[in-house]
């Protein structure tokens, strides 16, 4: 549809980002779906917010409002789920490029033509091998080793893995040895991830602090406290306010772990 077509159109990157993530899509089918299934969606809450706006004492009308914001809500979400998914791709990758790296270099180090040694690469484990596999399938189809490479960085996830390929294919056009040019990239990358180690280090010290204040100290000696002045004061509380409290106290404990995780550095050296 032209319409689809349109929004496809406003957003030229789309196309390059669906082949990043793997999704076999075309731009226009891929915002043609995450838009059905975003007006399905609001559909149903919109429904929901009519049929229950009686008991609540709220304003029919205001299905109207539910279901436009629920619809622009869930179609961006949608929208940006690819670049989700390409984030999570780049990270997998980037834990095992430097021994993807290195397996090509001992390989070239060993007298491996370039593409014999893809070729074994694309035959190792890991994520890396996918798109090892991907450049030479195209050139078993045909295409040069230079494009293939080219396209393969170009369509690469990881940014570290794009370096190397890029690298590669400018040796390749340079005519000098891929192997110096190799060798010096993985190095600096290596170098990075030290860094990368370093720096989550210092957060992890200032974080581990929060941590322990706000989810084991605060926590602990504030109900003790609270105990004791309630029992002091004679103060009735049913079991509800303390399971809102367990469950505010398991909240928070699920943020910090969510925090961990999000600035643990995707490293494998």
């Amino acid at each position: 549809m032209a319409f689809f077509d349109g929004l496809a159109r406003k957003d030229p990157e789309l196309k390059r980002k669906l082949m990043m993530a793997k999704i076999e899509k075309e731009p226009e089918e891929y915002i043609r779906t995450m838009f059905m299934s975003a007006l399905w969606m609001a559909l149903a809450i919109g429904l929901a917010y009519f049929l229950f706006s009686g008991a609540f004492g709220l304003n029919p009308f205001g299905a109207i409002i539910a279901f436009i914001g629920a619809f622009y809500l869930v179609y961006k979400l949608s929208i940006r789920s690819v670049d989700v998914k390409i984030r999570k791709i780049a990270k997998d990758i980037d834990r095992e490029v430097l021994f993807a790296g290195r397996f090509l270099l001992v390989k070239l180090h060993a007298g491996r033509p370039l593409i014999v040694a893809l070729t074994e690469a694309s035959k190792s484990y890991g994520v890396a091998n996918k798109y090892f596999k991907e450049i030479v399938h195209d050139i078993d189809l045909g295409t040069p080793l230079e494009e293939a490479l080219e396209k393969a960085s170009r369509y690469s996830p990881s940014e570290k893995f794009r370096r190397i390929l890029f690298q590669i294919t400018n040796a390749l056009r340079i005519g000098v040895d891929v192997t110096n040019y190799l060798e010096a990239l993985l190095e600096e990358i290596s170098n990075e991830q030290l860094i990368e180690i370093q720096r989550y280090g210092k957060k992890l010290n200032g974080l581990t602090m929060f941590y322990m204040l706000f989810s084991i100290v605060i926590p602990s000696l504030g109900i003790t406290l609270f105990i004791t002045i309630v029992s002091m004061v004679s103060a009735n509380f049913d079991l509800s306010f303390f399971l809102f409290l367990a469950f505010c106290i398991l909240m928070l404990e699920f943020f910090f772990i969510t925090v961990f995780k999000s600035i643990r550095p995707t490293v494998n050296i």
